[in-house]
């Protein structure tokens, strides 16, 4: 690797980086704002949106233009691809957290409704998974990868009890139908975030080993 090549792949590394935690400091406070009830934490997170989309414009046009001059090869060129595709998970999360904060934005003007829905547990697993995921990538670590790609299916079952859940407050207090939907959209949200985060951990895979676990995912659970 040129020198040249190799200051700008640790650009590259930074940038994905920096847009990571801002994604995890949107997915923080639009849980935050749902829990709290809290207008304005939602508003925040929506007004930071714009940032998020640019920041990802920038780091994709980052990306074509090394694989435009230097042409990478091998290991260098797995970690550019790989970049090329968690930049677009963590647009994709950023833009579900806005929908969560949309949703709690609402919410925090209605009155609440009276139902054991444990938002608290799906979050935090939600965000836990998040943070695995871009430590694997800052640490080039499969195992950590590993560890978010068997989280997902708890997070199915939380999405799946939570739907049941809400399903019969539907059917028992119907007056009460579109905070529920609210509700249920929030819970589908979080399930896409598990989603997407899954998606990376398999990119980090590919970027360490060269394997496309994409649709094979059980060869790598409790590895």
């Amino acid at each position: 690797m040129s020198v040249r090549l190799h200051h700008e792949m640790d650009q590259l590394k930074k940038s994905i980086l920096t847009l990571g935690a801002a994604v995890e400091e949107a997915l923080h406070l639009a849980v935050k704002s749902l829990q709290e009830r809290d207008e304005k934490t939602a508003q925040k997170v929506i007004d930071s949106d714009q940032e998020i989309d640019d920041m990802e414009v920038d780091l994709e046009e980052e990306c074509l233009k090394l694989l435009a001059l230097h042409q990478p090869v091998a290991t260098d060129l797995r970690f550019i691809v790989a970049v090329l595709k968690i930049n677009n998970d963590l647009e994709r999360i950023g833009d579900l957290a806005v929908n969560i904060a949309e949703r709690a934005r609402f919410l925090a003007f209605q009155p609440p409704v009276n139902v054991p829905l444990d938002f608290g547990s799906m979050a935090e697993l939600v965000q836990r998974m998040l943070k695995k995921s871009l430590d694997a990538l800052v640490n080039m670590d499969p195992k950590l990868a590993c560890e978010v790609i068997d989280a997902d299916d708890e997070i199915d079952e939380m999405n799946r009890n939570m739907y049941q859940l809400i399903q019969e407050a539907v059917t028992q207090n119907p007056e009460r139908i579109e905070r529920l939907i609210h509700l249920l959209s929030t819970s589908r949200h979080l399930e896409r975030i598990a989603d997407q985060t899954t998606n990376i951990a398999e990119d980090v895979i590919y970027m360490i080993e060269g394997k496309i676990v994409r649709h094979k995912t059980e060869d790598y659970r409790k590895r």
